[in-house]
């Protein structure tokens, strides 16, 4: 496949793997006195990864080994792997987790402390890839432990006003329920930073003040979703904030002379080479638009208005941010030849943390009536994709997007969310008064959408008695108007792989080329409609997100979208070897805008492109 960068592994790698294969698979056959000489556990064994692993999987998804023995990790892929342990300890760690380099072999640690039993694992990299450890033969151990919801939710405060100032600074904040609090970079001393909630049409003014730690730098804020002129887009190496200074950006919340409508945004670091270590280290926030009361339209509201930012991050055993970035890739060629090389140069650069905040909290509850609640669901991870279910399967009626409401309300059994997507959806607790339910995480079947979501607990609703409800369950839905007519012809098409560089090294790119802020890529004028394309070469999956406008989806792989993508969207999940058509029209602004992976790494290391609107 063009693009792709291959390491390939040492001949004696793939030699021992041959034998080790060998070695599992030989029958001794019956001893001398007529016993099976495999009915004795198996002491140690191998998990293999062939090349192509994330297509494919692990050769041996399923492996046995004996009490005390070993299990030994081969990866003869050219992507670094991890065998992680799904079952966690009481405060979240999986039992064992061990990352094995491309071309390398690894022993997966802690499996001697395991009980007896069937022991789930994955990559976290690629979690479509999963398997099972058989610990026979053993007496005692560690065993599963239940997720325990210790702390509750706190919903981020609120600011109405038209002029909003957020300082960003450094500040000690509860992530974890024991211990000491976890120093982030915040917006006004909390993680996430203040909800902003705005009518559309009521112009907002936003000034961000830069008051962070002296190595953080300059810093630039994008308001992902929203449409407003370049030089508030949050540019990635222009129009910074250098620290000590301040930057005011002008949302209008006006599309084409319209109110923008009722939408689900979130503010969010933007600098160019950055963007991953910033957001995990707390530059983060949630920005709701609403729309004037609609006859007829009774959503939950109030506290029954709940916005949920889920993330991950993972923590030192002092409850401080680990630096997954601080031995990360080097960068040998910089704006117009951009290459990174190192361990964690393309395609292995995904920030993984080991636990799932939801508002910046791991494992949170809520305590809720039995009556509808309307949960504003945003995956701001910088890598993981989770597929949202409720323990009891009741089902989610999803009402929008994170771009405004849909034309037709979606019953759903899950939901799946990459990085950046949004979806907003009613869940009905009446008859669960008592109950504990719980928001998890899990993976689809294999070869199915979602099958390389993450499998986790996410948090927990705690039901109380029922109440008053005034809501009620929406089928047909006030949703914004879809540009329409839509052109046939393709303007542009933007094709998402993996280069190997002239410096030896590797980026992601945007039509075989990484980003250069000064490079122009496509040209688009303004008050026409363009329909673009977007393609996957590479292996893994993209969630590509465009700025300056809001979308409309045409085609996935040549059919019509799925229900829940027939309204306005601004981020698309891009599976390898698929194809996505969408459609806008460019108004209001014009200059430099982007379109990029919103995998934090990937956009980094090189997804991103300009393309400029144009009088």
């Amino acid at each position: 496949m063009r693009g792709m960068w291959r390491r390939r592994p040492a001949a004696w790698l793939a030699g021992i793997v041959t034998c080790a294969i060998a070695l599992v698979a030989v029958d001794a056959g019956p001893g001398p006195e007529g016993r099976t000489a495999s009915a004795e556990p198996v002491r140690n064994a191998t998990i293999v990864v062939e090349e192509g692993g994330t297509r494919s999987g692990f050769a041996t998804p399923e492996v046995t080994v004996g009490g005390g023995g070993t299990i030994t990790v081969v990866n003869l892929d050219s992507m670094d792997h991890t065998v992680t342990s799904v079952a966690r300890t009481a405060d979240g760690t999986p039992l064992f987790d061990v990352r094995v380099a491309a071309g390398t072999s690894a022993t997966v640690p802690g499996i001697e402390g395991l009980s007896a039993g069937a022991w789930a694992f994955f990559c976290k990299f690629h979690p479509n890839m999963r398997g099972v450890i058989n610990v026979e033969g053993v007496a005692g151990g560690a065993e599963p432990v239940d997720t325990r919801f210790e702390q509750p939710l706190v919903v981020p405060s609120t600011r109405r006003g038209a002029d909003v100032r957020l300082v960003m600074r450094r500040a000690k904040v509860r992530a974890l329920p024991h211990g000491p609090r976890t120093s982030m970079w915040t917006f006004d001393g909390s993680y996430p930073g203040p909800t902003i909630r705005r009518r559309g049409g009521r112009g907002t003014e936003v000034t961000v003040v830069n008051r962070l730690p002296r190595g953080a730098g300059s810093t630039t804020t994008h308001l992902h979703g929203d449409h407003h002129a370049s030089a508030d887009d949050g540019q990635p190496t222009t129009q910074l904030v250098p620290r000590g200074e301040e930057r005011t950006y002008d949302y209008p919340l006006v599309v084409d002379g319209r109110p923008t409508p009722g939408s689900f945004f979130w503010y969010h670091d933007h600098r160019m080479d950055r963007t991953a270590r910033n957001n995990w280290r707390g530059l983060q926030g949630m920005f709701i638009v609403t729309d004037p009361p609609t006859r007829g339209l009774r959503l939950p509201s109030g506290r029954r208005d709940v916005p949920l930012m889920v993330s991950e991050r993972s923590f030192t055993p002092g409850n401080q941010l680990t630096d997954p970035f601080a031995a990360g890739p080097e960068m040998a060629g910089h704006h117009g030849d951009m290459t990174w090389t190192g361990p964690d140069a393309p395609p292995d650069d995904a920030t993984v943390g080991d636990k799932v905040l939801v508002n910046g909290r791991y494992a949170p509850y809520l305590e809720v009536s039995a009556t509808r609640y309307r949960l504003r669901l945003l995956n701001s991870s910088p890598f993981s994709s989770y597929n949202f279910t409720l323990s009891d399967g009741r089902p989610f009626l999803q009402v929008g997007t994170g771009s405004g409401l849909l034309p037709k309300a979606v019953v759903r059994s899950s939901v799946l969310l990459g990085p950046a997507q949004r979806a907003d959806v009613v869940v009905d607790f009446s008859g669960a008064t008592g109950q504990r339910l719980v928001l998890a995480s899990v993976p689809a079947a294999s070869g199915i959408s979602g099958d390389d979501a993450r499998e986790t607990p996410v948090m927990e609703f705690r039901v109380g008695a029922p109440a008053r409800d005034a809501s009620r369950l929406p089928s047909r839905l006030p949703s914004p108007k879809l540009v329409s007519p839509v052109p046939a012809k393709v303007s542009q098409t933007w094709t998402f792989g993996l280069e190997e560089t002239s410096h030896h090294g590797s980026a992601w790119t945007i039509n075989g080329r990484a980003f250069d802020p000064r490079r122009v890529d496509h040209r688009s004028r303004l008050d026409t409609v363009e329909r673009w394309r977007f393609r996957n070469t590479s292996d893994v999956t993209h969630y590509v997100h465009i700025h300056a406008e809001q979308w409309r989806t045409l085609l996935r792989d040549g059919r019509r979208p799925p229900p829940w993508e027939r309204g306005l969207e601004d981020t698309w999940r891009l599976e390898p070897g698929e194809e996505v058509e969408v459609a806008a029209r460019f108004t209001d602004y014009t200059g430099p805008f982007m379109i990029h992976c919103h995998m934090l790494d990937h956009e980094d290391h090189g997804m991103m492109a300009r393309f400029d609107v144009v009088p």
